[in-house]
């Protein structure tokens, strides 16, 4: 398989295991080339990207634009707080401007699920979901991925633990989806109040003592508390949580094994992650946001040849 099976990246929940090896084979040479001294390459070199932001981001964002310009495409960055969706002009307007001035792909982050489902229908480009809302980040956890395989070998056959605020993130829907894919076992932790009442229904084990998940897992994927989409309060304080859900060097050091330690980012330290976990050799955080490049290259050179 050398082709995409879809010509949109709208969540991991519409891609098939095919799809999903090949954009990770495909990040792999990708993962050379921007390790070179010359980290260009001209595959995209006539294709024009807009990154249309609704919501804030760093390095979702960054990602997305380096690897845009480490492909040779032309690059239109788009943010909703300068622009006219302030004066009331609608999310189909606004992109359909941007296409008018020919652009081929949208790079899209919304706070409402399922916006770029919405534009996939009524646009014509091709639309890759940088997160919308609580619902998917599909290019997070491709990289998720990748950087599990990179560092173990494989994904299949590995127990990942998804701990922390499983209610309002995206992260952790996608990579639910995506590790099931690839053959891993995937249990998600946290406070009960921070769980979505159908999350066994997906298939997932799900614990509420954090010590158990760490004990059980390979890798361990641990989530921000999210305050910015918590409309009510979920536990009592940030100090109680990182009490009873931090994750700090003498709690794996009560481990009998040693564990990977996974982060999407940004991380509130001292939290759910010390700064002796964030920053130990059990970390490959930084390698995540390394990987994000290259799997986001990936994306956009297979979806730049997708027909249909």
């Amino acid at each position: 398989m050398s082709q995409l099976s879809t010509k949109h990246l709208l969540g991991i929940k519409n891609l098939t295991e095919d799809d999903i090896q090949l954009i990770l084979d495909t990040a792999t040479n990708f993962k050379e080339v921007i390790n070179r001294p010359i980290k260009k390459v001209p595959s995209l070199r006539d294709i024009t990207i807009a990154n249309v932001f609704f919501e804030n981001s760093t390095r979702t964002r960054l990602s997305f634009e380096l690897a845009e310009k480490r492909l040779s495409a032309d690059v239109v960055n788009f943010s909703s707080a300068n622009s006219s969706v302030k004066k009331g002009e609608t999310l189909v307007d606004t992109v359909n401007n941007i296409l008018s001035m020919k652009v081929d792909m949208v790079v899209m982050r919304h706070s409402s699920p399922g916006a770029p489902h919405f534009l996939s229908r009524n646009v014509k480009a091709n639309i890759v979901n940088a997160g919308d809302g609580t619902h998917e980040h599909p290019t997070q956890a491709l990289l998720d991925s990748f950087s599990i395989k990179e560092k173990l070998g494989d994904v299949a056959g590995k127990k990942v633990a998804i701990i922390g605020d499983i209610l309002h993130s995206r992260v952790a829907l996608s990579n639910i989806f995506c590790l099931q894919k690839l053959g891993a076992e995937v249990m998600v932790c946290g406070p009960i109040t921070l769980l979505p009442k159908y999350i066994a229904s997906l298939g997932v084990k799900v614990e509420l003592d954090v010590k158990k998940a760490l004990q059980w897992c390979d890798v361990a994927n641990v989530l921000r508390i999210q305050l910015e989409r918590q409309q009510i309060k979920y536990f009592p304080s940030l100090r109680e949580y990182s009490l009873y859900y931090g994750i700090n060097k003498k709690l794996l050091s009560q481990l009998d094994k040693e564990i990977v330690i996974m982060h999407p980012g940004p991380i509130n330290r001292g939290v759910e992650l010390s700064s002796d976990v964030a920053d130990s050799e059990h970390s490959i955080i930084l390698e995540q946001v390394q990987n994000g490049v290259a799997v986001r290259m990936a994306v956009l050179y297979l979806l730049a040849g997708a027909k249909g």
